[in-house]
Formats: structure tokens, C-alpha cells, sequence
């Protein structure tokens, strides 16, 4: 894709100071979910903790009615990579690995991120796998604040180094078709950020970019079908799959991560600006 293809909403200090207030209410929402998974909760139940987190936080969840979407979060157990739909007849169960994605919209600015937790005792090749897809976002992250500091960054060094990760970890499929993406005052702008690839190609990245983040990989083949209910993405050999995600922006001096807690300073060190405070709370 030719860049003067592409609209890239660069946003000022101020504007990402707004993402981070609504990245904060996010990361809040997933450490609740984090905390109740369990053998016998729903992904309804799930939805509901992540509903009312964000809205008692005086924002409102960026899912809910996207497209039609008609939950809060994205619930995706075992096989699902990305989008299930909660439900009330979906009981977790010891062993499960279940993707958690969820957004916020506070003052007009969005915030979107998303976790992979094992349910109760779960196989440790599982989550290894998530750890991996973990790696390779940071590596991504990582990337892109190097390229910026620099200036020789392109869009493409984010995706070659979640590869490269991913490839060292194991062999994990990684999904296609699927990927990261702009986003501000829409949870989705352009541009989108493969999970693979060559680097040194696309836009250049600079301040003012704020780009989602997230990988995701899967145990077996990285060939996916999308169910009959329009919204959930499965694999289809089967074989169980992570995905996680982080909402990060670039500034002058560095990178700020709006959904971690800390902004990411414990992942990225110096890499991080110096502008923001880091949260007393850790991710």
C-alpha cells in the first residue's frame, strides 16, 4: 500500500495524554477479568466485570454496538482467535485458554488491548504460546520506538520484529488476514500493521502516531474460517490460539504504551518518554 493511500491521524501530547486516561480505564477493566477467570465463569459473566469497570470509569465500552457487535468485550476460548461474542452458555472450564480484548472510549479517545489467560491449571505449552505472542508484541513495540528515535523507522520493522519473535519461540502459526491498526478518535484508522513481514517499508513512524499492537499466533496451522454469527474468527485445524494487544503512541523523546499501567517501562526502559508519571501500579 502506497502511503497517499493511507489517512494516519498523528495526535499531539495533549491528544495522547486523553488516550492514556481511556488506555488506564481499559488495563483496569482487564486486570478485573484477569482476576475472576475461572473454572465455571461465563464470558458473559466476563463481560458484564469489563462493562462496569468502564462505565464507572465515565467512559464507554468501544465494542458494544461496533458493526453491530453486541458485547462489551471479545471473548475467544481455545480454538477462537479473535471476536467470540459472550455468552451465558459459554462456561469456562480448568484448562481453557481464553483471549480477552476489550475497548474504551473516554472523551472522545479510545484505548484497546487484550490478554490471554489460562484457566486454572492449564497446559504449560499454552502458555508458553502466549508468552511467545506476549515477546513479540513487546518486540513490535520495541521496534517501533527504536525507529522513531532514529528517524530511519518504517511501518514494517513492527511487523518483521513480532515475526522474528515468534519464529525464535517456536513453531507457532501466526494468522494472517488479522493485525494491528491506527487508532484515536476511532478505535480503527488506518494504518494496519501486518504480524509478519519485510522490514523498511511503509510509513515512516514519527510523533504523533498512536498504533494498537497485536499479534496473534496459534498452536498448529495459521489458516482461519469466521463462523456463521459474522464475528468469530476459529482456527481451522482446530488448534488453540493467543492474542493479546497493547494501544501505543509515539512521542518526541520516546514511546508511551496507554494501556499498560506502568506506560511500559518495565518492558521498554528507557525507550519510554520521560514526559509521563509511571503509574505506582504494575502490569
Amino acid at each position: 500500500m502506497r502511503r497517499e493511500q493511507l489517512d494516519i491521524q498523528l495526535k499531539t501530547p495533549e491528544q495522547i495524554e486523553l488516550m492514556r486516561a481511556a488506555g488506564l480505564v481499559v488495563a483496569a477493566a482487564l486486570q478485573a477479568m484477569r482476576e475472576a477467570v475461572a473454572p465455571g465463569i461465563s464470558t458473559a459473566e466476563l463481560d458484564a466485570i469489563a462493562e462496569k469497570v468502564i462505565r464507572d470509569a465515565g467512559a464507554v465500552p468501544s465494542f458494544k454496538g461496533y458493526h453491530g457487535f453486541p458485547a462489551s468485550i471479545c471473548a475467544s476460548v481455545n480454538n477462537q482467535v479473535v471476536h467470540g461474542i459472550p455468552s451465558a452458555e459459554q462456561v469456562l472450564s480448568e484448562g481453557d485458554l481464553i483471549s480477552l480484548d476489550c475497548g474504551a472510549i473516554l472523551e472522545g479517545w479510545h484505548g484497546d488491548s487484550a490478554i490471554t489467560v489460562g484457566v486454572g491449571e492449564t497446559d504449560p505449552q499454552l502458555l508458553r504460546m502466549a508468552e511467545v505472542a506476549e515477546d513479540s508484541m513487546w518486540a513490535g513495540i520495541a521496534a517501533a520506538a527504536r525507529g522513531a528515535a532514529n528517524g530511519r523507522g518504517r511501518l514494517t520493522d513492527i511487523s518483521f520484529n513480532v515475526e522474528k519473535t515468534v519464529r525464535k519461540g517456536g513453531r507457532y502459526g501466526i494468522v494472517d488476514g488479522y493485525g494491528g491498526h491506527g487508532i484515536g478518535t476511532e478505535m480503527h484508522q488506518d494504518p494496519h500493521v501486518l504480524n509478519h513481514g519485510k522490514p523498511g517499508k511503509g510509513p515512516k513512524l514519527v510523533p504523533g502516531m498512536a498504533l494498537a499492537i497485536e499479534p496473534m499466533i496459534t498452536m498448529g496451522s495459521p489458516r482461519t474460517a469466521e463462523l456463521s454469527d459474522g464475528w468469530t474468527v476459529v482456527t481451522r485445524d482446530g488448534s488453540i490460539a493467543a492474542h493479546v494487544e497493547h494501544t501505543m503512541a509515539i512521542l518526541e523523546d520516546g514511546v508511551w504504551v496507554t494501556t499498560a499501567p506502568d506506560g511500559g517501562r518495565a518492558r521498554l526502559g528507557d525507550l519510554v518518554t520521560a514526559k509521563q508519571p509511571v503509574s505506582s501500579h504494575s502490569e
